[in-house]
């Protein structure tokens, strides 16, 4: 499986029909106002995880998770939630469209779940189940990526002409309010970090830090540590090569203190393609890294951000993974007949040869988890459910399983 960019969904389009609302439509602050669409909600949550397979529309793009349920993106730029007890549809914000370039992030803290990707950010109150917002952008801009901290949700948005600038705006996630917006540097389809107070950008080279309240620049990083693309966990801050790079050569690995953007001593790196980074809580960079002429295959690399030296590898041919209970977790390799179609599980630390309680865990072969498939791994957010789920694209549908 070829990496892509993870995404979710959103909306293109007019509001559906129920979706003017009924008086009280507060004000974004930019002169639009944020109108709630039309839901359909029963109960936001239910249940505890269980184990469960259910059958996905094709409307149904990225779905992520939280500890009390499953939330996906439509490809009309619509929302929906689904129980941890048995996979069902328990609530709908639908809309209608068709975005191009989805995307959706899951704020658990601030209860909200937003598509963007298109014309409007569309945003759920998780509890209910029912819409809480809508923003429209300027005619024939898109909102190319998204991200959500503090009680707040950032886009980047790009204007309807190529050859004009980038818009950064922040909104309130309760109510959708825009609080600020700024044009910038950035690449478009660039990764957004926000933690502490600020919101980061990167346009290819440098990176941005802003302040989280006002927006202002408040640090730049140095024109020596080149920054293409930004990963960001648990209030580190690394950058890799850009995922979308037709080069062989790659920046190394820069981590980069938060408070100034100047670099940090890191481990050195592969020299592959780097695909996908996550970050642990203790400070556990696993990077996919692979080739640049044939990336169908690589490596999970992980380093150790603190002390700045490589742990260990694990091969493999798909860079969906997560991490949990102190665990990094990932699929088998498509291409290892004796194990395809399992999850397995890898103490972050040790590694991969670990023995005892350290040891990897491997689940039972699923028929979602193979890799013509072409499955997704989806996690639950902010704690140890003690499930995953496999959203299999070829024959549409949702498994949740036990953790390994």
């Amino acid at each position: 499986m070829r990496p892509s960019r993870l995404v979710g969904a959103a909306c293109v389009g007019l509001l559906i029909a129920g979706c003017a609302g009924t008086g009280n439509t507060p004000s974004d602050g930019s002169g639009r106002t944020t109108v709630p669409a039309a839901g359909v909600s029963s109960a936001a949550r239910s249940g505890t995880w269980r184990a469960w397979t259910t059958a996905s529309s094709a409307q149904e793009g990225l779905c992520q998770a939280t500890a009390h349920q499953v939330v996906c993106g439509t490809r009309s730029g619509g929302l929906l939630g689904r129980s941890r007890n048995t996979g069902k549809v328990t609530w709908s914000v639908p809309a209608t469209g068709s975005v191009k370039k989805p995307v959706l992030v899951v704020d658990a803290a601030d209860e909200r779940a937003v598509a963007g990707g298109g014309e409007i950010l569309r945003a759920a109150n998780l509890r209910t189940g029912k819409a809480a917002w809508t923003h429209r952008l300027a005619g024939g801009s898109i909102s190319a990526a998204i991200a959500a901290s503090d009680a707040t949700v950032y886009a980047l948005e790009t204007l309807a002409k190529p050859s004009e600038d980038v818009v950064l705006r922040a909104f309130r996630a309760s109510d959708g309010k825009q609080l600020w917006h700024r044009t910038v540097d950035a690449d478009p389809y660039g990764n957004i970090a926000s933690f502490g107070g600020r919101v980061y950008i990167t346009d290819g080279t440098r990176v941005t830090a802003r302040d989280a309240r006002t927006g202002a620049a408040v640090a730049v990083s140095p024109r020596t540590a080149e920054c293409p693309n930004l990963v960001s966990g648990d209030g580190y801050l690394v950058c890799t090569g850009s995922p979308y790079s037709a080069m062989d050569y790659f920046p190394p690995l820069r981590r980069l203190d938060p408070v100034s953007l100047k670099p940090l001593p890191t481990a050195e790196g592969t020299g592959m393609l780097p695909a996908r980074g996550l970050i642990s809580a203790d400070g556990v960079l696993m990077l996919f890294e692979t080739s640049a002429e044939d990336p169908g295959g690589g490596e999970w690399n992980a380093y150790d951000l603190v002390r700045h030296r490589k742990l260990w590898s694990y091969p493999t041919t798909t860079y969906q993974a997560g991490i949990t209970d102190g665990r990094f977790v990932t699929f088998t390799p498509e291409n290892d007949k004796a194990t395809e179609g399992r999850v397995i599980t890898i103490d972050l630390r040790k590694g991969p040869r670990a023995t005892g309680s350290a040891a990897p865990r491997m689940s039972p072969a699923y028929p979602q988890a193979r890799g013509g498939e072409h499955p997704g791994l989806v996690v639950p957010l902010g704690s140890d459910a003690g499930h995953l789920v496999i959203q299999a694209a070829a024959h549409r549908s949702l498994r949740s399983i036990p953790l390994p």
